[in-house]
């Protein structure tokens, strides 16, 4: 029996975009800025799958870009703000950012940049009234996670950007594991840039769309031929973009379903779990994404800890045929205690063992339920007894 349990780090192509990619391969292969038959039947691709795309957040059609993935979706944010500047100005983010925003922030900072990173409260939660205090006249960007992958906290983001708007900065959302899972109406949501990515949502991994509001000025990273708007420039990878379209028009259309599934698979798992003493959940669990689960192994004694790690456990169920994952898959081969829980206030030796698990369509009450019974194996056989487990 084998269960992934592993949907924030990617998820399995869904049939229909493996269909959509393979009529593209075969039938719409031509480069879609030739000018001939061949080229535009694949420039129809292309703009069909902005459209589907640009639907799940209610986007005007030529708002979106298209990307290799949410990390260049937010590379492109972040540096294509910042370089419309020929003197560093001052940038605003959250401590529990991903590493596809903190890393190009950091290196803005050994350019002269001023990087105010808002504290987050046990949760993993911005204070709305901390923004209102960072900003300085010379703010060009506030950039904040809406769902957090490692610990599944939802922030703000509403009260977050009309701070923002309301000072007259951008304000920039990493959306990726929020698209498709929760609803977003990026024209009520006052938000100028929303990073997205396909392989989050059930399409192909490789493509990822970056929603830049009408008026906001961008400097490509990628130029050559102009593509994407001017803004990115690369023949666009059309049998992608064709799964991450109809992917993209699916989860639109399931969401009102499947949202409410996720939440109730969630609460299962939270709860079976729930009398583990070693198990502290980590996250909001009221503001939260509903396919999100994730636990810090805590109040444990340090004699009886050597070697178990959030990796220990990963292998483990892995061993068992599960699927799990510790802390985000872009940085899970680092044994290193995650950022992201230190900077809730974790320690060292804590923030060495979070573990995740997330759920998606092929999810099951009974994938949920095996699961429990084989993590309190593991824990009982692992940690320091006595254990309460109702096995």
């Amino acid at each position: 029996m084998q269960i992934y349990l592993d949907y924030s780090a990617t998820t399995p192509p869904r049939p229909e975009a493996i269909a959509a990619m393979q009529g593209v391969l075969t039938q719409q292969w031509g480069n879609p800025s030739s000018l001939h038959e061949w080229g535009q039947r694949s420039a129809t691709v292309v703009e069909q799958s902005r459209m589907q795309v640009a639907g799940l957040v209610n986007a005007p059609a030529d708002g979106l870009i298209f990307t290799s993935g949410g990390t260049e979706a937010d590379n492109l944010a972040i540096m294509g703000i910042a370089q419309n500047y020929k003197t560093p100005q001052h940038i605003v983010i959250s401590s529990v950012e991903h590493s596809a925003i903190a890393q190009p922030v950091r290196w803005l900072e050994t350019w002269g940049w001023q990087v105010t990173r808002l504290s987050v409260d046990s949760e993993g939660r911005v204070n709305p009234r901390d923004l209102e205090d960072a900003l300085q006249p010379n703010t060009v960007l506030v950039s904040v996670i809406y769902g957090q992958s490692e610990v599944g906290t939802l922030q703000p983001i509403e009260a977050l950007g009309q701070i923002a708007q309301d000072h007259g900065v951008l304000f920039h959302t990493d959306a990726v594991q929020v698209a498709g899972r929760l609803p977003i109406d990026v024209r009520q949501l006052p938000v100028d840039l929303l990073s997205m990515s396909s392989h989050k949502i059930y399409g192909p991994q490789g493509v990822g769309a970056l929603y830049v509001r009408p008026g906001v000025e961008l400097v490509p990273l990628l130029w050559g031929g102009g593509q994407e708007m001017q803004q990115r420039s690369g023949t666009q990878a059309v049998p992608a973009i064709a799964g991450f379209g109809v992917a993209a028009e699916l989860a639109t259309a399931e969401l009102t379903t499947e949202t409410p599934r996720l939440i109730r698979l969630r609460d299962r798992l939270f709860n079976q779990l729930s009398d583990i003493p070693y198990l502290k959940p980590t996250g909001s669990l009221r503001h939260r994404l509903p396919h999100h689960v994730s636990f810090c192994l805590t109040n444990i004694p340090a004699s009886q800890l050597e070697g178990v790690t959030g990796k220990t456990m990963v292998r483990q169920l892995n061993l068992a045929g599960i699927g799990i994952s510790a802390g985000s898959a872009c940085d899970s081969g680092k044994l290193n205690p995650s950022p992201i829980l230190s900077a809730m206030g974790y320690s060292e030796s804590e923030a060495l063992r979070g573990i995740r698990l997330t759920l998606g369509r092929q999810t099951t009450e009974a994938d949920v339920d095996w699961t429990v019974m084989v993590l309190k194996q593991i824990l009982a056989r692992l940690l320091p007894k006595p254990v309460l487990l109702n096995v």
